[in-house]
């Protein structure tokens, strides 16, 4: 059978295509909007531009949908829809919109479902689970391929860049005002706790990787960088604006604003959990939903 997945995120909005058994899945399709949903949250609510901006992004995909001719639509919204205080308003209008229910994940969930999809990916037996979004990060503590811990905590790139940074990168004064943040919000969450490896999701994960490929030469198949690789990249980065500029519209120009304040969350945590390298899955959320949602019913 044919199923498509919409995830509704922080910064991204995308639709997933799948043929899926009761064993297996390959993708047939994927699409992708960055709707920076976070960008529209003022006073705690999800304002009117922000839920038509949603509106837009579904209509585009329920037209995919149509010329691909699939039925069987599943969505959940992330961050997005879970850290506004509209939350219920905002669901109701867009599936009563879309045509179809759409389901708000708790962190915990979220958390869960990403690392049962990048483990359908990457082969760890134990290390740190980290998926970095538009508003949140997800950590996974998993030991024996088992989830020992799971957390979320509402700290994400394009959530630091709207709380940090006053113009495109950050200056001085926002990368202070950066770490202060992910000091306060992270090191509660993982206290002295060290992993050798770790498997991370998302774009800025992504993004991550693509840059050290083109600044270090790595091998276009490499699916794994360094602690010691991203410290050198941020220092690189952080070194001179003009041509942190230039190497991330070279290879990420859609996360011009939003690149910088994901390797910093990477790197905070990386550093901090003495982890030596990180392994980029291509598989997460949405791969772990259709696992446990979808195909587990089939």
């Amino acid at each position: 059978m044919r199923h498509a997945i919409i995830d509704i995120g922080s910064n991204s909005m995308r639709l997933t295509v799948y043929s899926v058994d009761r064993e297996n899945f390959t993708i047939l399709f994927r699409e992708k909007i960055m709707a920076g949903l976070a960008g529209y949250v003022e006073q705690g609510q999800l304002t009117e531009s922000g839920l038509k901006r949603a509106q837009e992004g579904l209509t585009s995909f329920s037209d995919t949908l149509k010329q691909l001719n699939i039925q069987d639509v599943s969505a959940f919204a992330t961050a997005s829809l879970r850290n506004i205080q509209n939350t219920q308003q905002a669901v109701s209008e867009l599936s009563a919109w879309a045509g179809f229910p759409i389901q708000v994940l708790s962190g915990e969930e979220e958390a869960a479902l990403g690392y049962a999809g990048a483990m359908r990916d990457v082969a760890m037996e134990s290390g740190l689970f980290i998926d970095i979004g538009g508003a949140s990060t997800e950590l996974v503590e998993f030991h024996h391929r088992q989830i020992t811990r799971a957390v979320s905590v509402p700290v994400g790139s394009l959530k630091l860049y709207r709380g940090c940074v006053k113009g495109i990168l950050p200056g001085n004064g926002a990368y202070r005002r950066i770490k202060q943040v992910l000091k306060q919000e992270l090191k509660p969450v993982y206290g002295d706790a060290s992993y050798p490896r770790a498997a991370a999701v998302g774009g800025s994960a992504r993004a991550c990787l693509r840059l050290c490929k083109d600044v270090f030469s790595l091998p276009k198949t490499c699916r794994t960088v360094t602690a010691d690789q991203l410290n050198h990249l941020y220092q690189l980065l952080r070194s001179d604006v003009r041509m942190a500029s230039d190497v991330i519209l070279k290879s990420e120009p859609e996360r011009i604003h939003t690149l910088i304040p994901g390797l910093m969350i990477l790197r905070h945590i990386t550093n901090h959990t003495e982890v030596k390298e990180i392994t980029v899955s291509g598989y997460g959320v949405r791969e772990g939903y259709l696992l446990h949602k979808i195909q587990a019913k089939l």
